[in-house]
This record gives C-alpha cells, structure tokens and sequence, in this order.
C-alpha cells in the first residue's frame, strides 16, 4: 500500500509539472521571455513568473523520481476512518520526514502559485507580451460604425432649437416623393396604466425550514466531551464510563444517577474494566497510567507505569484477573502481572500505534491490531508471537474473542467486520454494513449476537450465526466510540454527543440513561 501510494504521488508531481511547463510555453512562443531568461537574473515580472513556473516544473519532476524510485520512505497519512481524537490520530511519519514532508507540500504550493497564475493580474485569454522600449503611436484604421437609431423629435418643439448634433453629417440625397404621399399609419400610442393596475410580483416562496432539533438533555455531572469506553459491572448493578475529558465514573444503572468520579487521568481516559473481585477497576489513559482503584471510593491502590512505551490506548484483562494486556502509540503491547505489580513481557513487532487488544477466554493468549491493520496473536505467559497476518486494509479498531477461543472478531476502518479463525489464519466470515469505521465491538454472553459501534453514528446488532443485520440504532448525534449490552439484554451506547444511551434490542428509539454536562 505504502510502495502503490508513492507511484500516485510520483504521477501527481508529474501531472503539476506538466500543468508548470502549459504555462511556460506560450511565453516562450509568444517572445515575451526566452529559455535565457531561466539562467539571468530575473529583472522584471515576466522573466520572474518565467523562471518560477521553471523551478517548479523541474521541482515536481525531481519529487516525482524520488516517490517512483523510492527513495522517500515513511509513513503515509493517517488512514481513513481514524478516531477523532488522541495520540492515534498523530501519526510520525519515519524514513525522510522533512524532505517527504517538502515533496508532499510541493504540488499544493504549486497548484496554488499555478493558479494566481492563471487568474492574477496578468491572466487573459492570450499571453501578453512582454514590454520592452516604448513604440510610437500608430494610427488606428477607420472603424465602420453602426447606424444608430435616429431620435424621435417631440412634438410641438421647434427643431432648430433643439441641441445641435455634435458634427451633423450632411443628410443623403432622397429619392423624389410624390406630392400627396398617402399617410404613414399612426403607432398606437400606449394605454397609460393606473397605478393601482400595476402588476405585483410576489416574493418568491420557500418552504418553511423545519423545527430545530429538541435540545439534548444535560445533567451537571455528566461527561463534558465524549464518552469512549462503556463496561458492565459482573453483577448488572453499574456500569464504567471513560471519556477524553480524563474523567472515569461509576454510575448506577437501575437507580439512573452518578454514584462517584472515580478517577481523574492526566490526560484523556481510554479504558474502565471492572475487576474480577467485582470491589476494584482498572483504568488507562493517554497520560500512560494505568490504575488499579477501589470502587468503593476510587482510592488508588497502585499505578503501573508505561514509561517510553507511550500512552494507553486499549486494555483486557485475563478472566482470573491475574494479568492484564495493554496496547500503546508507541506500537508496544505490555503483559502485566496483577499479582506481583511488575511488567511480565514488554511485546514488539507492530511498526504502527497499537488500536486494539483482546484476551482469549482461557487468559492464554492475547491479539493486538495496529492502525496498518495488523493483526497479531501472542502467548501471554511465554510472551512469544503465534502469528502475524494483516487482517484489514485500514486500521483494527475492536477486537473480541468467541467463546471457544479459536476465533476473533474484529472491526476496521475499512468498514468491514470479519471473524477469524485462528488456528489457521483464515477469515470465515464478514459483516458489511457500517459507513464509517467500526471502532468498536461487544459480544452477547450467550455468543449469539455481535454488537458494534461505527464512526458513522450508528450502532448495530448482527446475528453471528448468519451474519445478518438484525437491527440498526441511528444517534444522529455524531460518531459512537462505545457499546455494551446491559444485564436486561438492551443496548447501550456513547459517543460524541458525551451521552449514555439506552437502546431497545429489537429496534425503536433510544432514551438519554445519563446526559453530559451542560456545554
């Protein structure tokens, strides 16, 4: 993709050069500059704009060879379909990235100097040409004139009172008449009209504009940016909420009101997972912190710390809560030993920012998905990679075991949803439907049914078995960062809009569970 995508930008700068050289050409046919002109100083705005489009032909043809051959390796930009906000939205380029970084500005300043060109001051339909000594005044042929109306002379006024003709031409000669010509028929004079008969157009009419939308609801302790990370508590009763406002909070499901804030990163939270004890939660964030707290008031009951390995930017925990995985900008993806607070194996192999991580149900084995959409499946335990494939033709967003732990789901911004198989590498199945990256996903307890939550705004439930769509809810508020299923077997939801929604599953109209903070 990277190699495909240089050959492009090569055959753009060639296409601008050749846009530079349309210019120069009819300047040098014309006379106004000549090819000297490129090797003096220039002295005036000719040979300026001359030896400008010059430069800049033979700069986009130099990009152009440095693109096909090669020699400009890096990064491309950011794929399609990336979050919105954080690190992962940052990508640093590698390889030549000032001089990629010149070659891939080059043809926007030119297209951008190409079209003052075209339409400055000197533009027309033809080349000017160029001035040089004054010439004396030629005599400009006689121009035919076309005949104009004669006036029409009012009545009743003397004409040789009227004003004289500037230079009255002498009237040509007329043929004879006869002594009685019969009379010229009268023009109709026209019928004056009544003020009051004057027609009136009336404005032209226009739909009327539809009623704004209903204003969102808002609560004072709510989110105050948007909410990317949902997770249920293992007995129904509250769920976790992370947001790039750098707030966690617990919320009371049935009793619908905020419990606590019960943690505040130092820079955006990416994820909130409930401990197996079912008293304590794990939370991460962009500040590089992951926190072990007590749900009971939040208290910090230790801070791992990932150092060089970048910000958090996705985090599982194994099912006896003895190890956790974490992915990062960096690239890295970290084991962590809960039990002795220490780093267990530090994972490397990705070449791009880390944008999903899941542990198979046994805790044996972990997948991470990079934003290249790279898949790759490590063994926890012996920190050995067990395979790498690349999965997706954008970046992997969600990632979530099946139940027997040879297959994984993952979502793209490449707008597809596929299951793999793991024990042979193979896709088995595909889920198409989303307009916009599928950023995140979640699997019903019973397996049956996958949820996922798009860039486009929408949430979706699939049927696993088949792989149909069973029903889509529309927020028509913005993008959806988070799903989770809630222990009565709805729908939730949170996203751009900093709320927490409640869907019906079999489709309808979702309720605001938990409103952001006023804007």
């Amino acid at each position: 993709m990277n190699r495909l995508a240089d050959r492009l930008l090569a055959l753009a700068l060639v296409v601008v050069a050749i846009g530079c050289l349309t210019r120069v050409y009819p300047l040098v046919v014309t006379g106004a500059v000549g090819w000297q002109d490129f090797f003096a100083l220039p002295s005036d705005a000719f040979s300026v704009r001359f030896t400008g489009l010059v430069l800049a032909a033979f700069a986009c043809l130099a990009g152009a060879l440095l693109f096909w051959s090669g020699l400009l390796p890096g990064r491309p930009a950011h794929p399609a379909g990336a979050p919105l906000f954080g690190r992962a939205a940052e990508v640093q380029e590698t390889g030549r990235p000032g001089l990629r970084k010149v070659f891939l500005a080059l043809p926007l300043i030119v297209l951008a100097v190409l079209a003052v060109d075209r339409f400055g001051p000197w533009a027309g339909g033809e080349v000017a040409s160029r001035p040089s000594e004054p010439k004396a005044a030629e005599p400009k042929p006689a121009e035919p004139k076309l005949a104009e109306p004669k006036p029409v002379e009012p009545k009743g006024q003397d004409v040789a009172s009227a004003p004289p003709a500037s230079e009255p031409a002498p009237a040509p000669a007329r043929p004879p008449v006869a002594a009685n010509p019969p009379p010229a028929p009268a023009a109709p004079a026209p019928t004056p009209v009544a003020p009051s008969e004057v027609a009136v157009i009336p404005p032209p009419t226009v739909a009327p504009l539809p009623p704004p939308p209903p204003a969102a609801p808002t609560q004072p302790d709510g989110h105050r940016d948007a909410v990317v990370w949902l997770s249920v508590a293992p007995d129904g009763q509250s769920i976790m909420s992370a947001s790039t406002d750098h707030v966690i909070k617990l919320w009371d499901i049935g009793g619908k009101h905020l419990i606590r804030n019960l943690g505040v990163h130092k820079d955006m939270a990416r994820t909130a997972l409930y401990m197996p004890d079912g008293a304590s939660a794990l939370t991460a964030g962009d500040d590089g912190e992951i926190v072990l707290r007590k749900l009971a008031d939040g208290a910090v009951l230790h801070v791992f710390q990932s150092g060089q390995n970048g910000g958090v930017n996705k985090l599982a925990i194994s099912p006896d809560g003895k190890r956790a995985v974490s992915g990062h900008d960096t690239g890295n993806v970290i084991v962590w030993d809960l039990v002795n607070n220490s780093v267990l194996h530090v994972l490397t192999g990705h070449d791009w920012s880390i944008s999903a991580v899941a542990v198979s149900p046994d805790g044996k084995q972990a997948l991470s998905g990079s934003i290249d959409g790279t898949l790759k499946l490590w063994d926890i335990e012996s920190g050995k990679q067990l395979r790498s494939w690349h999965g997706h033709e954008q970046g992997t967003y969600g990632a979530v075991f099946t139940a027997d732990g040879h297959h994984v789901i993952t979502g793209s911004g490449d707008l597809t949803i596929k299951v793999w198989d793991l024990d042979s590498g193979r896709e088995v199945k595909r889920f198409e439907g989303h307009e916009g990256t599928v950023y995140t996903l979640a699997l019903s307890t019973d397996g049956k049914r996958l949820l996922s939550g798009s860039l486009d705004g929408t949430a979706r439930l699939w049927d696993m078995e088949t792989g149909n769509q069973i029903v889509m809810f529309d927020s028509q508020t913005g993008p959806i960062y988070a799903v989770a299923f809630a222990p009565d077997g709805t729908v939730l939801t949170g996203g751009y809009d900093r709320t927490i929604r409640d869907w019906p599953a079999a489709g309808g109209d979702g309720v605001v569970l938990f409103a952001g903070a006023p804007g």
